[in-house]
């Protein structure tokens, strides 16, 4: 029963917090008088929200689109670079610094350039986000694979078992739950990296709405997107999470005899 009840009591301190802060954020705004264009209060925002419901869908679609895209071209690269720095150490010490060294530099300084060496197009875009993405799946990958149970490795080469079934049976099991990991970090990151990419230079998208609402000083025009960006950011974590639940089902059990006896602990 507590593992079943531990899920909703999760969402519960995130939601009451933020029903808090839009009540306070409210209050606070009306009764200061701030201007709208410096802040805008909640409700404002809610209207902005309403009022521009089919235009937001539309930009937010775009946006979407070049996220996903962006998010599944990072997971693949990070993933094979993970394989590939396991497996040889020379490849690791040649690569791991670059990798490492490729988030040092701002996407806006970045962006800029994909859009002068690729154009206008999509591409651009999506390699910003996917240059956000594959950094934290390539981490994350490459030490579930470190971390892969010596006793079992040697259990299936004692059995004959060659690089194809060690992969198969032992390190690629072991290394989903640190792919999930690095996938939640990456997809929280992709709507952002799409946005920034948008700035830059696109036809549609939430990135080109947030920049004509700030031109034109809509102050709670901008809140609203960034509204829809944190709701988009949130499907993209919850459909990772989701999808780790289906194929890792022995996880999610221990993670939520954790979070039992946590609750049960604060309780």
């Amino acid at each position: 029963m507590a593992s079943r009840r531990t899920p909703r009591r999760g969402w519960l301190p995130p939601v009451a917090l933020l029903a808090v802060l839009v009540v306070a954020g409210e209050g606070l705004v009306r009764l200061l008088d701030v201007p709208d264009y410096l802040l805008p209060a909640p409700s404002e925002v809610l209207a902005a929200l309403v009022r521009d419901a089919s235009v937001l869908a539309g930009h937010a679609l775009a946006t979407t689109a070049t996220a996903l895209l962006g998010l599944g071209l990072g997971a693949v690269v990070g993933v094979l670079l993970a394989v590939l720095m396991t497996a040889s150490e020379r490849a690791r010490a040649a690569l791991y610094p670059l990798v490492v060294v490729s988030q040092s530099v701002p996407m806006v300084v970045l962006a800029p350039l994909f859009v002068l060496w690729f154009g206008f197009g999509l591409l651009p875009r999506v390699l910003v986000v996917a240059l956000v993405a594959f950094f934290p799946v390539a981490i994350a990958t490459v030490s579930g694979l470190a971390s892969a149970d010596r006793d079992q490795l040697d259990l299936v080469r004692a059995m004959g078992g060659g690089q194809a079934a060690v992969a198969r049976h032992v390190l690629a099991p072991g290394a989903l739950p640190s792919l999930f990991t690095g996938l939640t970090v990456a997809a929280s990151y992709a709507m952002f990296a799409a946005v920034v990419g948008e700035w830059i230079g696109a036809s549609e998208g939430l990135g080109l709405y947030l920049e004509r609402s700030r031109a034109s000083f809509a102050t709670e025009q901008m809140f609203a997107a960034v509204v829809v960006v944190a709701a988009v950011s949130v499907v993209f974590v919850g459909a990772v999470l989701l999808a780790q639940r289906l194929l890792l089902p022995w996880r999610t059990a221990e993670q939520a005899q954790a979070s039992a006896r946590r609750v049960e602990e604060s309780w």
